[in-house]
């Protein structure tokens, strides 16, 4: 069967190689169990936020092409901290990732639900550089209620100025009627952002969120024309 998306030309095939590869050169730079803990710099932040058990540690490793980047703990809800990781070439930080802890798993305690809840708040409300959130959802089971909480605390921001991608995990698991009719709905509960269809298994959307993220964060300037300043934590 002949695809129905038109081929690329080198410079779409160039830019798409661009921001795959950028994703790549993510590492480490430091966790917090609490707001205060975060360093403070200037370069633009991606947040990463979903339930435990939405796929989101094996989303960013997959992006990243680094099998334990982050941390895909085989307990939902273990990880309870916030874990940054650098982007950018030649050891140069350009944009950071951050990989927020997973929400709304049955076993973990109310009193740490309600914790990290007011923590992520107040995260999206007050991180100052914060250039864009993605919300990872398993389209099977839909949004949930603290999702829809999420949502409503981003929707100003999101309207204001703030980059939002909802991405539907474990594409794979779906027929292409549902996941049309998945992507149709997440496409309106988006509320102006974005919303992608992801497979970790099939490294399905990998080259299209990896373009968007690149997007927000180098709209501008590349990366290689200005060298940004190295975070000191």
């Amino acid at each position: 069967m002949a695809s129905s998306s038109p081929p690329l030309n080198d410079a779409q095939a160039q830019r798409i190689k661009q921001a795959v590869g950028w994703l790549h050169t993510a590492r480490f730079l430091t966790t917090a169990a609490q707001l205060h803990h975060l360093p403070a710099y200037e370069q633009p932040e991606i947040a990463f936020v979903g339930r435990s058990n939405a796929g989101k540690s094996t989303c960013i490793n997959v992006l990243t092409q680094q099998r334990q980047l982050a941390y895909a703990s085989k307990t939902p809800g273990r990880t309870q901290h916030i874990n940054l990781f650098a982007l950018g070439r030649q050891n140069l930080t350009d944009a950071v990732l951050a990989d927020l802890p997973g929400y709304g798993y049955a076993a973990v305690p109310k009193a740490d639900k309600v914790r990290w809840q007011r923590v992520m708040a107040n995260y999206l409300m007050t991180r100052d550089n914060l250039k864009g959130v993605v919300l990872l959802c398993d389209p099977r089971l839909g949004l949930t209620e603290i999702d829809e909480i999420l949502l409503e605390v981003i929707r100003p921001k999101v309207e204001a100025g703030l980059k939002f991608l909802m991405l539907l995990t474990k594409a794979d698991k779906l027929n292409r009627s549902e996941a049309q009719k998945a992507l149709s709905i997440a496409k309106l509960q988006s509320g102006g952002g974005q919303a992608h269809l992801f497979s970790s298994l099939k490294k399905q959307g990998v080259e299209e969120v990896s373009m968007e993220l690149y997007g927000w964060t180098h709209s501008a300037v590349s990366p290689e024309s200005t060298p940004a300043p190295t975070i000191v934590v």
